[in-house]
């Protein structure tokens, strides 16, 4: 394979300290136990803080979720405890898993009992707590809840049971239910089904009016949508009896690539009328609507719709009192329109504007339009892409975006006014954050770098430093009493010529006469990015404790890099990101410090899906490759998240084969480790199971781990634990 790199020049690349030694200095080594169990290099932060209306004090739970406390953000002294548990023994509620209060604040629903369902649904009790009366009110009687929300004037309560839609009237104590056709598997009201909520991520899908007159929402036919199967063991129940016999079957409605979708619609109930109004969003079922949002005039409501291929979206401005809906805004693109751009459209106080994130331009950037669908301003621009936007100051008339202006591999904290000046919040080298109170009175920045944990800084509106809430001086003690190998940072080019970024991790004590093995992690995945300026120790630097050298490059593909960078993979997932892999390991081969026969790498989901194709298409690339949890075939995945970047593959079946481990299994050199969860409802275990058959067949010898019902976490109880375990024991043997 052609190289595009000087040694000397990478040499000099790899060898960032040496003049100083940070890597030289004698470290105490930390157990895997130390990591995973004690987590002693977990950050603290500063968790679960909610702003309160006027922006001035916020609350917080305290005590392992037994208390409801309310501070000042000027002062920091607590001012109240709105709410402790153990005054309310008798209603049973053992923790406040989360709450909302109601517009006055006088009234706060209690979230309880929780019970997840998939990745972001579960079920849960609530109850609503009088702050007045000191009264408990369970919402319902008749079984658990799913997305309990108050009305905007505080007074109904909107949630959903058992796939059907309730209104809830606590002062009454009454509730009426909304629909009566929700049936599992079947219709869904209110909420998403598992590919919307996996791959559009919301749980929600209903909206209240601003006048709390009306509640839009979603319904979901998935009665088309094809069935998946996953079967249930006894798993850790203490005795073995007759229902351990025959292991249980799960069932869920799971769109795979090229196969049909749930067909969704949006519906209006009047409260007044009792009355439901089916909107109109078009004659095409086989469509997308990511996103139903109010305007801030209760007769309009803004849908989301965004064809199959997703690479047209379209706001509609819908009448909730005709039903009669018209485009107010129309983008397409010649690839994809990234989801991460649906929670950044948001109706402006004037009742005049809204605001979008868009890459017409090539970038991420922020544009204002009119209700009539007009720009009116692009209000940011350069060759850098928005990562985040917080909201719009409607007093100082500023928007607050996070953006990686500087480099791709750091974050600042920016405000931006109408007329298109930029201001600095925060500008730190490394990864700032920010979260604002209500009205922006003050806000808390988040600032990390590979060397420094997380700091959590409390600013005033005119960015004067009120206090700092959490320095993690803790962690950076422990951090000197182990001096934990960290990363640092490289840059080298592709065969392509391309410019890719990368991080590496040296053994404490690295000696440049020696040869070392390397390890290289990644995930690879269409927008992420691991090659980041921010805290974190985890297993990559246990690895290098053993004398590993570690390394994480981000190919081609990934994030914070502009849209024609990002977007390369179109239609062919996977093809240069192995490449890129595959190239970055022959690099790394070729340094006088590095035994070239004893490179290996690993990742998960997406990450898994590269090292399997960089281990069957390597051509001996690598030595030893891990893939946890991976996609083996993009047929095998979710028709949302594979169509976006592939279409169907119904038309492109030569992106879907090429790119497919399964195709290459013949090809595998090096020792490979297949890991699964058999309970994972996101890349099914079918994926591993397929291509450990073609492995069989072909006659290569691997190996393989599976956690019994565990999902894509893989984890609970002693398993995160035994994976790792696992892992290192694979590397110490074949690295």
């Amino acid at each position: 394979m052609k190289r595009n790199f000087s040694p000397l020049l990478i040499l000099l690349a790899f060898l960032p300290w040496f003049n100083a030694g940070f890597a030289q200095k004698a470290s105490k080594p930390f157990t895997l136990e130390e990591l995973m169990k004690k987590r002693i290099f977990s950050a603290a932060s500063v968790e679960g803080l909610k702003s309160m209306n006027d922006g001035l004090f916020y609350t917080i739970l305290s005590d392992d979720y037994q208390k409801l406390e309310k501070y000042s953000y000027k002062t920091g002294e607590k001012t109240a405890t709105l709410l402790d548990l153990a005054d309310f023994s008798e209603t049973g509620i053992k923790m406040i898993i989360d709450y909302e209060f109601s517009a006055d604040e006088k009234r706060i629903l209690i979230q309880s009992d929780y019970e997840p369902l998939y990745r972001r649904s579960f079920k849960a009790d609530y109850y609503i707590f009088d702050t007045e009366l000191k009264k408990f009110t369970p919402l319902s009687a008749n079984g658990k809840q799913q997305l309990a929300t108050f009305s905007p004037d505080g007074n109904l309560v909107a949630f959903v049971r058992e796939n059907n839609l309730f209104i809830a009237d606590p002062a009454k104590g009454t509730e009426t239910k909304i629909t009566s056709d929700g049936k599992f598997n079947e219709i869904i009201n209110g909420a998403p089904d598992w590919v919307y909520e996996e791959e559009f991520e919301f749980n929600k899908a209903f909206a209240w009016s601003p006048d709390s007159k009306k509640l839009a929402y979603m319904k979901f036919d998935e009665r088309n949508v094809r069935m998946f199967n996953m079967t249930m063991f006894q798993g850790q129940k203490p005795s073995l009896d007759e229902n351990a016999l025959y292991p249980s079957n799960s069932q869920f409605k799971y769109p795979k690539a090229g196969e049909d979708n749930s067909v969704v619609s949006v519906h209006v109930y009047n409260l007044e009328s009792g009355n439901t109004l089916r909107v109109n969003t078009g004659p095409e079922k086989d469509q997308y609507i990511p996103r139903i949002i109010y305007t801030n005039n209760p007769d309009y409501l803004a849908i989301l719709r965004l064809n199959r291929l997703q690479n047209k979206l379209e706001i509609l401005k819908t009448n909730t009192l005709s039903g009669r809906s018209v485009v107010m805004y129309t983008e397409e693109n010649k690839c994809y329109i990234d989801e991460t751009n649906f929670d950044n459209i948001k109706f402006l106080p004037d009742g005049k504007h809204f605001v979008l994130t868009s890459e017409m331009d090539g970038w991420l950037h922020l544009y204002l339009y009119d209700l009539e669908g007009n720009k009116v301003k692009q209000l940011t621009s350069g060759n850098f892409d928005l990562t985040a936007y917080y909201g719009y100051d409607a007093v100082k008339k500023l928007f607050y975006y996070q953006a990686a202006a500087v480099s791709p591999l750091r974050r600042e904290v920016y405000a931006v006014n109408e007329e298109g000046k930029v201001k600095t919040v925060s500008g730190l080298p490394g990864t700032s954050s920010a979260s604002f109170s209500n009205t922006f009175r003050y806000y808390i920045i988040t600032h990390s770098s590979v060397t420094t944990p997380p700091v959590f800084s409390l600013y005033d509106a005119s960015g004067k430093l009120i206090r700092t809430l959490e320095d993690n001086a803790d962690l950076q003690e422990k951090i000197k009493e182990y001096q934990p190998p960290l990363k640092q940072f490289i840059t080298f080019k592709n065969s392509d010529s391309v410019t890719l970024n990368a991080w590496v991790i040296y053994p404490p004590g690295f000696d440049a006469g020696k040869k070392y093995p390397v390890m290289m992690n990644q995930y690879s995945g269409p927008n992420s990015q691991e090659v980041l300026d921010q805290w974190g120790i985890g297993f990559d630097e246990y690895l290098a404790q053993k004398d590993i050298i570690v390394m994480c490059v981000d190919p081609r593909g990934t994030g914070a890099r502009g849209e024609a960078f990002r977007k390369v993979t179109y239609l062919q997932l996977g093809k240069y990101e192995t490449i890129d892999q595959i190239e970055a390991a022959r690099f790394a081969a070729g340094l006088p410090y590095v035994d070239g026969s004893r490179i290996g790498i690993w990742g998960w989901s997406y990450g898994g899906f590269i090292s399997s194709s960089c281990m069957v298409k390597g051509n001996g690339a690598f030595s030893v490759g891990i893939a946890v949890a991976p996609v083996t075939n993009w047929r095998y995945y979710d028709n949302i998240y594979t169509e976006r970047f592939m279409r169907k593959p119904q038309d492109n079946p030569e992106g879907y084969d090429q790119n497919s481990p399964l195709f290459f299994a013949d090809k595998l050199q090096g020792k490979l480790l297949l890991i699964h969860g058999t309970a994972d409802d996101n890349v099914h275990v079918q994926n591993s199971l397929e291509l450990s058959e073609r492995l069989v067949q072909a006659g290569k010898q691997f190996d393989q781990m599976l956690y019994l019902n565990r999902n894509h976490g893989i984890y609970g109880g002693n398993t995160r634990m035994h994976l790792f375990t696992l892992i290192e024991n694979y590397l110490n043997q074949n690295l």
